[in-house]
């Protein structure tokens, strides 16, 4: 079903939503970026996007359905899986006794049309949508399953309560076999498999099993921040932890001591590993589930919030061959997440790359990856050892957390390889006396370390929020935590706003609650700064000098702090002044 441009052209024009001056405009910008004069319309803010397509249904000839308002009976919807309407944006919301309706934004994709056909046996009848219905659908997928698993769970977990208090007396003094046994009974699988996907689902990146008094707690980290999940019986904790056990065959009746594990599960075709810790408490073993989605990939530095001058700086610094390139920052900001895509840049076949890593959180082709195992004496150091007999041109060492590492990491980009790691400090000045004070002397640092990249996550707004203008007081207020000229002179040379705009004419963005859950932000994006080390910098290191005077020089050289990088990101309206304030506080 291919739409006709011309008439496409001719109705847009009738409609006089542009006039003909800004359709020649977009014409002309389409035809050298070779692109569809539709989307150049989009983007540039032309038309909207529900006109836009109404337009086209009305050329196509098929009817034009909104559905951001419609609830649709869960079993239409599941007859396309949740995987395959989020990724084809196509989802089903009307089944007739032979036929089913289906909404889409490209009608033109013919496979996943034949696909849903041959799945559901009924005839397809394609109808075009907006993106803010295909959203408010996939919404609905979980909420629906979410309410379908907190049915398996409440009810799994009633059933496991009803043991007697002397029965849950004797569970601490069960033996391995009954442990086993406990953990194989269909209900605890059936919760467990249930807050694996419900979890899944929800984008969460750790599970949290809680034991309390009287009841049990799960809760999910998602976006950085935790939620109640649910409250279950008491009496089920023993058998949930067990089975987590047996999948990360750890020892069943150690509970005195605590374990760490890992276990993979497929879900809807895409492989998760699962890394498992289990602490004894007061009221019984805490369970700790971090999810790692493994073939997630596909991910550049642009994805990740990198722009303009620091975007330069670490390609710049990737086309060496030997230095070291470091990423600061807390645990669970991103930062190796920003190495192994600054190893997906540098994964070429002339290259022999390397990693030391604890743990292995992404799998990556051509890549030598070595999982850290301090039980067996394999250290980052013992490792990294060993690497440099393996003829390495990249090395990637998961975290220099010693002296000792970090006079190997130091010695090898020294001897002609390029080494990237990670190192635990809060701004990216803040790594130079973090490295002397492990030990390695200045003279070194300035020799090697050729960029530093502090950073943070944010959690990205979605398209449902409003937007407003600060006031006099709130730029008052904002002035005193960032220079307000430094930070227009940024804007203005990436082409973010207009030569002239002032700070009352930029618009920032507010986050709008739907729900619990829903509250305005889904996902998050890098906060960044990136340090280059310049001949400057390298005087006042072996002169040494403070932090706070090495960032004071960066800043003059063109470096954008982290708090300005947040203030730029909620200029772009990728998140809010409110959630950079809540992350980077100084």
């Amino acid at each position: 079903m291919q739409i006709d441009e011309e008439q496409l052209k001719k109705f847009i024009l009738e409609s006089g939503l542009i006039s003909k001056s800004d359709l020649d405009a977009v014409l002309k910008q389409a035809e050298a970026k070779k692109q569809k004069f539709g989307n150049i319309l989009l983007t540039e803010g032309k038309i909207s996007e529900t006109d836009l397509k109404r337009m086209e249904a009305f050329v196509l000839g098929i009817p034009f359905i909104n559905l951001a308002t419609q609830k649709i009976d869960f079993s239409v919807l599941s007859l396309i899986p949740e995987p395959i309407a989020r990724n084809y944006n196509i989802v089903a919301y009307k089944k007739s006794e032979n036929s089913l309706e289906v909404a889409m934004l490209d009608v033109d994709d013919l496979p996943v049309i034949d696909f849903i056909k041959k799945r559901s046996g009924l005839k397809i009848l394609p109808r075009l949508t907006d993106t803010t219905s295909i959203k408010s659908m996939l919404v609905q997928y979980r909420k629906s399953l979410e309410v379908e698993f907190q049915d398996i769970i409440q009810k799994e977990s009633t059933a496991l309560g009803s043991a007697s208090d002397e029965e849950s007396e004797k569970t601490s003094e069960k033996s391995e076999t009954e442990l086993k046994q406990m953990a194989e009974d269909l209900p605890v699988v059936k919760i467990v498999d249930s807050l694996i996907i419900h979890a899944v689902l929800q984008n969460a990146s750790d599970i949290h099993i809680e034991p309390g008094e009287h009841e049990l707690t799960v809760r999910y980290r998602i976006d950085g921040i935790l939620h109640d999940a649910m409250v279950l019986d008491k009496n089920a904790g023993a058998g949930i932890t067990a089975r987590i056990k047996v999948l990360a065959n750890l020892k069943l009746d150690e509970k005195r001591l605590p374990q760490d594990g890992r276990f993979k599960k497929e879900q809807d075709g895409e492989k998760i590993s699962f890394r498992v810790s289990t602490l004894p408490t007061f009221f019984g073993e805490k369970t700790v589930m971090r999810i790692l989605k493994e073939n997630t990939h596909g991910f550049s530095l642009e994805t990740l919030g990198f722009h303009g001058e620091g975007l330069e700086r670490i390609h710049a610094s990737l086309q060496q061959k030997t230095g070291m390139v470091l990423a600061t920052g807390p645990t669970g900001s991103g930062k190796t997440t920003t190495l192994y895509t600054m190893l997906d840049i540098l994964n070429k076949p002339e290259v022999n790359i390397s990693t030391v890593e604890d743990p292995i959180e992404y799998q990556m082709p051509r890549v030598n990856q070595t999982q850290v195992k301090p039980e067996i004496g394999l250290t980052f150091a013992n490792g990294l050892r060993s690497l440099l007999r393996q003829d390495p041109d990249i090395i990637m060492v998961g975290e220099i957390r010693d002296t000792e590492t970090a006079g190997l990491a130091v010695n090898a980009s020294l001897t002609g390889h390029l080494v990237l790691s990670t190192i635990h400090t809060n701004s990216a000045a803040g790594a130079i006396p973090r490295l002397i004070d492990m030990g390695i002397l200045p003279f070194l640092i300035t020799a090697t370390v050729k960029v530093i990249i502090a950073q943070r996550l944010v959690r990205r707004l979605t398209a449902n929020k409003e937007k407003y203008f600060l006031s006099g007081a709130e730029v008052k207020n904002l002035a005193k935590i960032v220079d307000l000229d430094r930070m227009l002179s940024f804007l203005k040379a990436e082409k973010i706003i207009g030569a002239d705009d002032t700070w009352d004419k930029i618009p920032f963005y507010k986050a709008i609650r739907v729900s619990e859950l829903e509250d305005g932000y889904s996902n998050r994006i890098g906060m960044h700064e990136v340090l280059k080390i310049t001949p400057t910098i390298k005087e006042m290191i072996i002169k040494g000098s403070s932090q706070d005077d090495i960032e004071i020089q960066a800043k003059k050289e063109g470096m954008m702090t982290m708090l300005e990088d947040g203030v730029y990101q909620a200029v772009l309206g990728i998140t809010t002044l409110e959630e950079v304030f809540r992350v980077v506080s100084e």
